[in-house]
């Protein structure tokens, strides 16, 4: 096959006048091109009142051989690429030996699902419950206040992708195609076929849940197990070796290869490996507030009057500045015509998050604004980081009243340093609910200063950022994990054999793709361990 690369049409274009450009380009006739796929498809916004589609294809043709040779100067044609995924190992018949798995998230479950359709048959563990039931569980706290520890937005199957955008999008290095075998399983599993070529693919809650459902389906029909409810209670290790794992039940499970792939928020697990021995680094995180506008504001200002075209859908941005105090602000987890949610794990705190179904037909956008924090800001510990975000959730707690109520405030209050008294036109996502006040003391005064340089200048990229009326909910500090536990070249820990961190509560991933990404390679890496160890 043959691809080709660069294709610039205007927005409002017909799949003819697709093909009437690739005949152009290859000189061929209507009767030469076989077939033509669209591999990818981006945005060029830059001027919006032209807006254009950029695609990358690839063609199958009459004389494909001549046509390259013909073409050898032109950088945008080219031989199609091997893109798929090939399996590093195979377990052989009757391999007894099973390897064990941690968490369910996007990590986890495709960790999971890579050993099983390799054939060793893991034992996963997850401490949450099943998606359906992990669903019910979260909307009863956004609806009642009632917060299970157990089955919340972090905690359950799927993870906390599950209540998000469904982002599908990394700039993660990836040779190994790893990130096209993620996409693959997610369209096989259900979801929309587009997230194979558009530039920025996302999925959505609604639709994670099934597709979630259906990975796991796969991997039981395989010969993995899947088991809910079992939380980890502490690693069995030997002269600096694992053996098997523990559970809270008292249960325990023999297995010399376990990955660890628990997320961002397993605070309670990160103590336990520290007390245990295992090597924990505290790493940099950032914290801060979710904002929200109109989308129809952040869509004007992308799209100009192209706003609303169904093949752009709603807009989103990326925002980033470097203050005068040397810390850094930046857009964080930007949600189109999203809600803000409640992400809580802990009782006593309020977390935000914000999530977007597929259609992202909510009114309001919404991202984190958030600032760059690092070990010098929490120097008393590996797990230090984390009683600086329990810290600044339990604030908000307290500031949005004790009831799980997040604190707000409008923007023009924000920047003027007075409190909000009642809401204006941007009315909050989040529930439970909003407080209206002051957040001058939810984050650190360095975090406060720093947003409030950052958001006038936001407001120069795009206009009506830094409107009176925008919305900002308090408090944003679940980024990313606050520690690292340090692997070797063979995602192994540094100093406790068969131990394989992985994913966004190791250090090693931020976002669905790229935590599931990590998740292939740790499946990669206990596949080969295992077969080597059974080499005679």
């Amino acid at each position: 096959m043959i691809r080709l690369t660069e294709i610039k049409l205007p927005l409002e274009h017909t799949e003819e006048d697709l093909i009437a450009v690739v005949l152009k380009k290859l000189k061929i006739p209507t009767d030469a091109l076989i077939n033509c796929t669209v591999f990818k498809r981006s945005v060029d916004a830059r001027k919006k009142t032209r807006i254009h589609l950029i695609y990358t294809l690839d063609l199958e043709t009459l004389d494909e051989a001549r046509l390259l040779r013909a073409n050898q100067h032109d950088p945008h044609i080219r031989p199609t690429p091997d893109t798929a995924y090939h399996f590093v190992a195979e377990a052989p018949a009757g391999f007894k030996k099973r390897p064990i798995v941690i968490g369910t998230g996007p990590c986890g479950i495709f960790a999971a699902l890579l050993l099983a359709q390799m054939g060793f048959r893991p034992i996963v563990l997850e401490r949450g419950k099943a998606v359906r039931e992990r669903t019910v569980d979260t909307f009863c706290f956004w609806r009642k206040r009632v917060l299970d520890p157990e089955s919340n937005v972090q905690f359950g199957e799927g993870g906390a992708g599950t209540f998000s955008d469904g982002k599908l999008y990394s700039q993660i290095k990836d040779p190994g195609h790893r990130a096209r075998k993620v996409m693959t399983e997610f369209v096989k599993a259900g979801a929309p076929t587009e997230i194979l070529y558009v530039n920025k693919p996302h999925i959505g809650t609604l639709k994670l849940v099934g597709i979630v459902e259906k990975i796991r389906a796969e991997i039981t029909a395989l010969g993995g197990e899947i088991r809910f409810q079992k939380r980890v209670k502490m690693l069995d290790i030997d002269k600096g070796a694992v053996q098997g794992v523990t559970l809270a039940d008292g249960e325990q499970i023999r297995g010399e290869h376990v990955i660890l792939a628990v997320g961002h928020s397993a605070r309670d697990t990160f103590q336990m490996l520290l007390t245990q021995g295992v090597y924990i680094e505290a790493k940099p995180f950032s914290i801060g507030l979710r904002i929200e506008h109109p989308q129809s504001l952040i869509d004007r200002c992308r799209f100009g009057p192209h706003a609303g075209h169904p093949v752009l859908g709603a807009a989103d941005y990326k925002l980033v500045h470097h203050c005068k105090n040397g810390r850094s602000v930046y857009s964080f987890c930007m949600c189109p015509g999203g809600t803000v949610v409640a992400a809580a794990s802990e009782p006593g705190g309020v977390v935000t998050n914000g999530m977007s179904q597929y259609s992202r037909h909510e009114r309001n956008a919404n991202s984190g604004i958030v600032v760059g924090v690092t070990p010098a800001d929490y120097p008393e510990g590996p797990l230090a980081g984390i009683d600086f975000q329990r810290r600044w959730e339990q604030q908000a707690f307290d500031l949005g009243g004790r009831t799980y109520d997040a604190p707000g405030q409008r923007v023009g209050d924000f920047l003027k340093n007075r409190p909000t008294p009642a809401f204006g036109t941007v009315l909050p996502s989040y529930t439970p609910g909003v407080i209206p006040g002051d957040l001058s003391e939810s984050l650190p005064g360095y975090a406060i200063a720093a947003i409030r340089e950052a958001l006038p200048v936001f407001n120069q990229k795009i206009e009506g950022f830094a409107m009176d009326d925008a919305l900002l909910t308090a408090v944003e500090t679940r980024t990313s994990s606050p520690i690292r536990i340090k692997r070797t070249v063979d995602f192994q820990s540094v100093n406790t054999e068969g131990l394989y961190p992985a994913g966004e509560g190791a250090g090693y991933a931020g976002g669905i793709l790229s935590a599931a990404v990590d998740g292939i390679k740790a499946a990669e890496a206990v596949a080969l361990s295992m077969l080597n160890a059974n080499q005679p």
